[in-house]
């Protein structure tokens, strides 16, 4: 049963290539996050790792898991502990050979809700995700938990007004969006970093005014390699207002309240998904219109 007010909690943090340290680091977040009343506390991309994806190499499959598997079992011990939601973002070993970028939802009595898995992969110099991940096919998903209901997206997802569209049109209040997302250290000057940045805000605000929902990124930080992670979780509301912001470089969790009464109010006096006219959206199924 959904509430009209819930704390959103995004844990921002840096890793190390120590998976049990960044389990146990993250876990220790999570507890400050529910002291501090957070209801609904959702993890950055791939938080028990390293961001192994700037390079094409065999043995990070082995930090692979099951879904649910050991850790999705404890990270649901912990929900039902602090009575809180977690989603939990997990690099999922599907079968021999077979791997996804998931993200697994625990309800605040412990209960495996399900998973997302990411659907858009990129393949871009120090983002190499093809190699590890195969495409998700659960499609769009909504969880209803105990304080929300809930979308989750993850990372390069972020970029496709569809997948926030096909979520929200499924009564998602929230868009959870973990992220791994940073700068070229070797490559970019200041006002590309600038320029990179901004899109990256703009585009997830704009998925909440076009769908009147609260939208929640979620982001590493750190130096890896060649990629400085960016940091700058934040929550924004269905005008895209910007509630909350979390630092470039500091590691911290950010505590957000989201009024989900007010989504009727955004709505109404933005009635984008009134005016929509689907007749006409078939072409948008096609790769290209030629």
């Amino acid at each position: 049963m959904t509430q009209s007010t819930v704390k959103l909690g995004l844990v921002q943090l840096s890793c190390t290539a120590n998976a049990e340290e960044n389990l146990e680091k993250t876990i220790q977040q999570i507890r400050l996050a529910a002291e501090q009343g957070a209801q609904i506390i959702c993890t950055q991309e791939l938080f028990q790792t390293l961001y192994f994806c700037q390079t094409e190499a065999y043995e990070p499959f082995s930090l692979a898991e099951s879904i649910p598997g050991k850790n999705t079992d404890r990270l649901a011990t912990l929900a039902k502990e602090l009575g809180v939601v977690i989603v939990a973002s997990l690099f999922e070993k599907r079968a021999q050979g077979l791997y996804h970028n998931t993200a697994a939802v625990l309800d605040a009595d412990g209960t495996y809700l399900g998973k997302y898995r990411k659907m858009h992969i990129p393949d871009d110099p120090g983002f190499y995700e093809k190699f590890y991940f195969t495409p998700g096919d659960l499609g769009f998903k909504v969880f209803e938990t105990k304080f929300a209901k809930i979308g989750v997206l993850i990372c390069w997802d972020q970029w496709y007004p569809e997948a926030a569209r096909l979520t929200a049109l499924q009564g998602a209040q929230i868009l959870f969006y973990p992220t791994a997302i940073g700068w070229s250290v070797t490559e970019n000057d200041a006002a590309t970093r600038t320029a990179q940045h901004q899109a990256w805000a703009t585009i997830q605000k704009s998925h909440a005014i076009a769908n009147g929902v609260f939208v929640a990124a979620v982001n590493r930080i750190g130096q890896e390699d060649d990629l400085k992670f960016w940091g700058q979780s934040f929550v924004a509301n269905p005008f895209g207002v910007e509630l909350a912001k979390a630092s470039v470089e500091q590691a911290e969790t950010l505590i957000v309240e989201c009024d989900l009464s007010q989504i009727d109010f955004y709505r109404q006096h933005w009635p984008f998904l009134r005016d929509r006219r689907i007749e006409a959206f078939s072409p948008i199924a096609h790769r290209f219109i030629d």
